[in-house]
């Protein structure tokens, strides 16, 4: 994500915090990067954040889990680096 200053992560972070099952945000200006937990349409997000600059998403794939052993039943996380 194209982030030159405060004023653009600001726009970026509030875009992002409007879609369903976004957990958390976290952005880095000098690393032109914006991070995503949650369950939630990647699509909505790289359409959302078009508005403001350009995207290139980086990796989207569960979470990192510290137990192996998962309930089969339970739903998992994405994390989508942007």
């Amino acid at each position: 994500m194209t982030m030159n200053d405060e004023k653009t992560k600001k726009k970026a972070i509030e875009a992002v915090a409007d879609i369903y099952g976004v957990d958390s945000i976290a952005a880095d200006v000098k690393e032109q990067k914006l991070t995503v937990i949650g369950e939630m349409d990647t699509v909505a997000i790289s359409k959302k954040l078009k508005k403001i600059g350009k995207v290139d998403i980086v990796t989207v794939g569960p979470a990192k889990d510290k137990k192996k052993d998962e309930k089969k039943g339970e739903k998992k996380e994405k994390i989508i680096k942007i």
